[in-house]
């Protein structure tokens, strides 16, 4: 795919994905959508790619969704366009939520760099990410309750477990703006800088992940420590850990692991994530929704 509203920009190992309409402070669109996608599809295919940044182009991060192109709120019909929205059983899928859930099944580690205001699906869509870092300028915004549409992009799953119900609920139904300072008071955030050092710190902490570490032994960690969210039992984790633990440990990697922690010197891995993952990924069942509807 032509990328026409983001960057894919690959720097040592490092990816950034800048989301480029700065005109509109980089307010998405289902191109855009569909794009951020199709970049997960090209980064997790890349073994050369260790870890993802997330930023904005201009004075913004993403004011959200841009209600200038082709505006359904308020019964509107869809017109003609490249990137139809998709239904099932009569019902309308989130585009958002698409694309979040495309992201949570990233295997490279992905950091938001927050670098102005992220509001709506801006605010929604960092969910997911690993890190989210911001600058000072920085704000945010659950705002759909002042837009009289509902929650989205799986942000009712992600934000409680982030910051807990009780702040999930004041931000989401107030919809009020809030600033960086809140943001890391209430662990939105996990640091709040100058704007002129924020893509250095990004790229700082997609090193500390990336240089010494096994990019399959990275996959399977995120993937299970996501997941395990919603477990019910640490059964769970015992039976997703067991299964990964007795692949990865008679693979390559963990004997390098061993030898060169013995003889004091940086490990060379070989195990790539787009073709070596263990034979029980994806570990987890189908789910099924109600009425068995695929989405």
């Amino acid at each position: 795919m032509e990328y026409q509203h983001i960057l894919y920009e690959v720097a040592d190992g490092i990816l950034t994905v800048t989301l480029n309409r700065p005109e509109k402070l980089n307010a998405q669109t289902r191109r855009m959508h569909a794009e951020i996608i199709a970049a997960a599809d090209q980064w997790d295919a890349d073994d050369s790619i260790r870890a993802v940044i997330f930023t904005g182009a201009g004075r913004g991060f993403c004011a959200g969704t841009d209600l200038t192109q082709n505006n359904t709120w308020g019964g509107g019909k869809d017109a003609p366009e490249e990137f139809p929205p998709k239904y099932v059983n009569g019902i309308r899928r989130d585009g958002g939520g698409e694309l979040v859930l495309r992201l949570f099944d990233s295997k490279k580690p992905m950091i938001a760099a927050v670098n102005g205001p992220a509001v709506g699906i801006g605010a929604t869509f960092i969910l997911p990410m690993d890190v989210r870092i911001a600058s000072d300028s920085a704000r945010f915004g659950y705002v759909f309750t002042q837009r009289g549409i509902a929650p989205e992009s799986c942000s009712t799953w992600f934000l409680p477990r982030i910051v807990g119900i009780a702040k999930a609920l004041d931000w989401s139904l107030s919809g009020r703006v809030f600033n960086a300072p809140e943001a890391l008071e209430h662990k939105l955030v996990s640091e709040v800088l100058p704007q002129d050092q924020l893509l250095a710190r990004a790229r700082a902490i997609a090193h500390e992940y990336s240089d010494r570490t096994a990019p399959l032994s990275v996959a399977v960690t995120r993937q299970i420590m996501w997941r395990m969210l919603g477990a019910a039992h640490p059964m769970e984790a015992h039976e997703m850990e067991s299964q990964a633990l007795s692949s990865l440990r008679t693979k390559s990697d963990a004997g390098e692991g061993a030898k060169s922690f013995l003889e004091k010197r940086p490990p060379k891995f070989t195990l790539r994530p787009s073709k070596d993952m263990p034979d029980s990924y994806p570990w987890w069942p189908e789910l099924e929704f109600k009425g068995k509807v695929e989405w």
